[in-house]
C-alpha cells in the first residue's frame, strides 16, 4: 500500500524582496522555474525551463523566509510565489504556501491561470491573494501572444471567485497587441463580474529583459515594439474604471 508524501523539493530560480508590485507590503518573492507559456513580452526567459533552475527543499525556502520574517511582517507584507509558472510545480508550491500560512504569513500566488486546474482547493485555501495575469481577452491574440489558450485562465478566475479567493488582476499593456479598445472593454466587463477582485494593475510593456535574451542567444520578439505612452496607459486604466474597477 503506497503512502502519499508531501513534495519537499522543487526547482527554483531565485528569491528576492520587493515592495508594491508582488502583493501588499514588502514581500519575500520566490521565483520557481518552468513555464508552459512563451509570452512574447516575457522579461524572464531564464525561468522558462525547470532544468535551468536549482533544486531546493521546502525547509531551505522556509529557513530563508524566516530570515526576513520580522522585516516583512512589520512592513505589512508576506510571501509571494511566482515564476516562471508556480502551478507547473503545484505540489511544491502548495507545500510552501501551506508552511507560510501555518507560520502566520500573508501568502500570494502569481500565476497566468493557464494551469489553474492543477491548483487544488487545499492550495487555494492556503492562498490569501492570487495575482492573476490575464494576457489578453481576445482568444486569437492570446494564442499568438503566449502560445496557449485563454479559456483555462478565465475558468480559473471564475473558480477563484466561487471559492472566495481574493484577486488582483494584472494586465500587461503592449501597443499593437493588447491595447485594442473592444478587447480591453470585454476584459473589464468580465472582471467586473467577479466579486473577489480588489484591483486591476495595468503594467506597461518594457524591455528590461532584453539583455537576458541576448545572453541566452534568443531573439527578443518585441524588440521593435514601443513602450506604451502615459496617455495610452491612462486610457486603458479609465476603461477598467468605467466598469467600477479600481485600476492602477
Amino acid at each position: 500500500m503506497s503512502t502519499v508524501r508531501a513534495v519537499t523539493t522543487g526547482r527554483i530560480h531565485s528569491w528576492d524582496l520587493s515592495t508594491g508590485v508582488d502583493g501588499p507590503g514588502t514581500r519575500f518573492v520566490l521565483f520557481v522555474s518552468g513555464c508552459p507559456l512563451r509570452c512574447l513580452y516575457c522579461a524572464n526567459p531564464d525561468t522558462w525551463h525547470m532544468r535551468d533552475g536549482r533544486e531546493a527543499t521546502v525547509e531551505e525556502v522556509m529557513a530563508e523566509i524566516e530570515t526576513y520574517r520580522a522585516f516583512i511582517t512589520i512592513a505589512g507584507g508576506g510571501v509571494t510565489v511566482t515564476g516562471g509558472e508556480p502551478l507547473l510545480q503545484s505540489a511544491f508550491t502548495g507545500e510552501v504556501l501551506r508552511r507560510c500560512k501555518e507560520a502566520g504569513l500573508h501568502t500570494a500566488l502569481d500565476t497566468s491561470g493557464f494551469l489553474g486546474a492543477r491548483a487544488s482547493d487545499e492550495l487555494l485555501a492556503d492562498t490569501d491573494l492570487v495575482l492573476l495575469d490575464i494576457k489578453s481577452f481576445d482568444r486569437t491574440a492570446y494564442r499568438h501572444l503566449t502560445g496557449g489558450e485563454l479559456a483555462p485562465t478565465l475558468n480559473f478566475a471564475s473558480r477563484l471567485d466561487r471559492l472566495g479567493v481574493r484577486m488582483w488582476i494584472r494586465y500587461v499593456l503592449v501597443p499593437g497587441w493588447t491595447d485594442d479598445t473592444e478587447s480591453v472593454d470585454g476584459l473589464a466587463d468580465f472582471v467586473a463580474g467577479l466579486g473577489t477582485v480588489d484591483r486591476v494593475d495595468i503594467l506597461p510593456f518594457h524591455k528590461l529583459g532584453a539583455a537576458k535574451y541576448e545572453a541566452l542567444g534568443i531573439p527578443f520578439p518585441l524588440r521593435d515594439i514601443p513602450v506604451p505612452t502615459p496617455e495610452l496607459v491612462e486610457r486603458v486604466r479609465e476603461q477598467f474604471r468605467a466598469h467600477g474597477l479600481p485600476a492602477y
